[in-house]
């Protein structure tokens, strides 16, 4: 795995160009300066059974990798993912081998081994060689058959054998020196931690991390073979290597033209492009000079370059949980035409601190978690400089209007909040904004309307969605908002609409929807100017024949709810578009639904009807594709009238 690694390292064409690209060189240059860094080291070899092995495997990759190898300018799409799964490899490796140090306390042992061993055998063998002697008395009785007393014998080979176990003793004594040296080497250095400073310095890559362990040890044992490797290796630990890469292959996959494709035109009738967990941000979006809106999701290591500025068109950025770099001609770029920005964030120490610099901003979108101790610090303390801020949007948990806020009121028009079920109170502050026209507390928590909202009196359209609102009583003190046209009190829990209901005479559009009413008032339906009506999702049985004053009505609805019966008057509000009456107790449609000749929506699904009336086919304006109702209903209508709604 390290030879096949380490040599795949070396032989891609991407080490090169990272080489020449990060430090600015000519990459045959640098790899003439590698060659005489190599010839130059004085770093002597621990030449030992235990990293002879590991030398020679080195040995197996070409030195003519290191000459002839020509420089990369431009990576193919395949060389690109050969070079990405190095990368991949490299980390894997690092991971599994950087955790533990088996390597290098085998190696240890098995030296330490050899020395003892060494020690052994020539304190063993020292002391008996000397006494090999050629002659030797021999204690034999052969006195009878010789008639000497005294009998030696004469070892012709001890001679000889004696100069080989001198021999013998030099071998050991050079292998036990070479032994202790490579003992001496491990202790006097230390090799469970390696450090690329010179490759920094060298290659001018300088976030090549310092390793330990085990894979310290085994780049260790290469610089010993030859300190090239482990620079070629390197250039597969750095970061800014592995984002170049991903950067090249990144702009292969996305073309200019390819972008193009993805262009539509969102709510805010602009060119959208919006990219979704890719690895960067192309190159190539730059080239895209008709852009308008750039939206970016789970993108990490975002870097807007200066080239930003070839968007001239751009106007609206939005960054959801990215991670981001911007380079300072970027943001006076985005200081002079950036209109909107929507940021979405998962810690307030994410959020950029260049957008408090966006002078000409007019619309703001922050989405994130803010606890009580960070919002005080922030973030939103220098939302007063954003001199041309018109609309703000919060969705987070405050648990009050922050005075920051407050800060930017005399310009800000528009105020959405988003608490996300945190209880907000102490809003006071509200009542120092009074050029807001719209206004929108949602999901706080909210028991009553607040009061400070009754001194917004250039408020026109009001927002309570989502709150715990039981009771609206003080409805009346919005008779002082003469221009509240829009009135959202819908997902709450209020069961009853009072009297007071009919002082808003300026209202035109009322949300009621999924709320715990039972009875209509006929006060409510004073309100002669309503022009959309929402009473859905609620208890009503009854709607009062007084419905028939609100002759600018467009759109009805009361779906889901209990009613039985309809009133004739509903269908003098001839101006009606849409009439929604789905998932109620009804069991006759009245044939003066004809007077409703410009309805183009009519929900009947959900009720208990026999036949439909074919005064329907009055309705011109209505198809079949506007009609909610069962199929088998349908039928019922006679065939000229199915096949009028039927003709688009």
């Amino acid at each position: 795995m390290k030879k096949h690694c380490t040599g795949k390292c070396f032989d891609s064409p991407w080490t090169t160009r990272a080489l020449s690209e990060v430090s600015g060189e000519n990459p045959e240059e640098k790899d003439k300066k590698k060659i005489s860094v190599t010839s130059r080291s004085n770093l002597n070899v621990p030449m030992t059974e235990g990293n002879l092995e590991k030398t020679q495997s080195l040995r197996s990759i070409p030195e003519k990798i290191v000459v002839d190898k020509p420089a990369a300018s431009v990576l193919d799409k395949k060389e690109g993912e050969q070079a990405k799964a190095l990368f991949e490899k490299v980390k894997k490796f690092r991971l599994h081998v950087e955790e533990g140090d088996l390597l290098y306390i085998m190696y240890v042992r098995q030296t330490v081994l050899k020395v003892l061993k060494f020690l052994l055998i020539i304190a063993y063998n020292s002391a008996l060689v000397s006494k090999v002697q050629i002659t030797v008395k021999c204690d034999m009785d052969i006195q009878d058959m010789t008639g000497y007393k005294n009998f030696s014998c004469n070892h012709t080979m001890a001679h000889l054998f004696s100069k080989l176990s001198y021999c013998y003793l030099c071998f050991v004594g050079v292998y036990g020196f070479t032994s202790l040296y490579t003992l001496y080497w491990l202790f006097y250095r230390s090799l469970k931690e390696y450090s690329f400073e010179y490759v920094r310095q060298e290659t001018g890559i300088d976030d090549i991390p310092d390793v330990k362990n085990d894979f310290a040890f085994m780049l260790h044992m290469i610089d010993q073979y030859d300190p090239l490797y482990s620079k070629r290796f390197a250039v597969f630990l750095s970061e800014v290597s592995e984002n170049k890469l991903k950067q090249l292959n990144l702009n292969h996959e996305w073309t200019a033209e390819k972008l193009r494709q993805r262009l539509q035109v969102n709510s805010n009738n602009r060119l959208e492009l919006q990219l979704f967990m890719l690895s960067g941000l192309p190159d190539t979006i730059f080239e895209v000079t008709e852009l308008q809106s750039l939206k970016l999701e789970i993108i990490n290591n975002v870097t807007i370059p200066a080239s930003i500025a070839q968007l001239v068109d751009l106007q609206e950025l939005s960054l959801y949980q990215c991670s981001l770099k911007i380079h300072s001609a970027a943001t006076s770029f985005l200081k002079e035409n950036l209109k909107v920005l929507r940021v979405k964030f998962d810690d307030s120490r994410e959020l950029p601190h260049w957008i408090y610099s966006l002078r000409n901003l007019e619309e703001l979108h922050l989405i994130g978690s803010l606890s009580p101790e960070t919002s005080k610090n922030i973030i939103l303390e220098s939302l007063r400089e954003l001199k041309s801020l018109k609309t703000l949007s919060l969705k987070s948990n405050f648990t009050k209007i922050s005075q920051s806020i407050v800060d930017v009121s005399s310009h800000l028009q528009r105020l959405y909040i988003h608490n996300d079920g945190t209880k907000l109170v102490m809003l006071n502050n509200l009542k120092k904004m009074v050029n807001l026209t719209e206004l929108e507390l949602m999901h706080c928590d909210l028991e009553r309307i607040p009061h400070a909202v009754f001194s917004l009196t250039n408020l026109q359209e009001l927002d309570l969605k989502e709150n715990n609102i039981k009771s609206i009583e003080e409805i009346l003190s919005f008779q002082h908002l003469r221009k509240l046209t829009c009135l959202k009190l819908w997902h709450n829990a209020i069961t009853y609409i009072p009297e007071h209901i009919k002082k808003l005479g300026s209202l035109e559009r009322l949300y009621f929807s999924h709320n715990k009413i039972e009875i209509l008032p006929s006060h409510l339906f004073l309100c002669n100017k309503l022009r959309y009506l929402d009473l859905s999702n609620n208890d009503i049985r009854f709607i009062p024949p007084e419905i028939g004053v609100l002759q600018s009505l467009q759109y009805f609805s009361v779906t889901c709810n209990n009613i039985e019966n309809l009133p004739d008057e509903l269908f003098f509000c001839k101006k009606l578009k849409t009439l929604k009456l789905g998932k109620n107790t009804l069991s006759l449609l009245s044939p003066k639904i004809s007077y409703l000749v410009l309805l183009t929506h009519l929900e009947l699904k959900g009720n208990h009807f026999e036949a439909l009336p074919a005064e329907l086919g009055s309705c011109r304006a209505l198809k079949r594709s506007g009609l909610v109702v069962e199929a088998a209903l349908f039928e019922t209508l006679p065939s000229d009238v199915r096949e009028q709604m039927t003709v688009e």
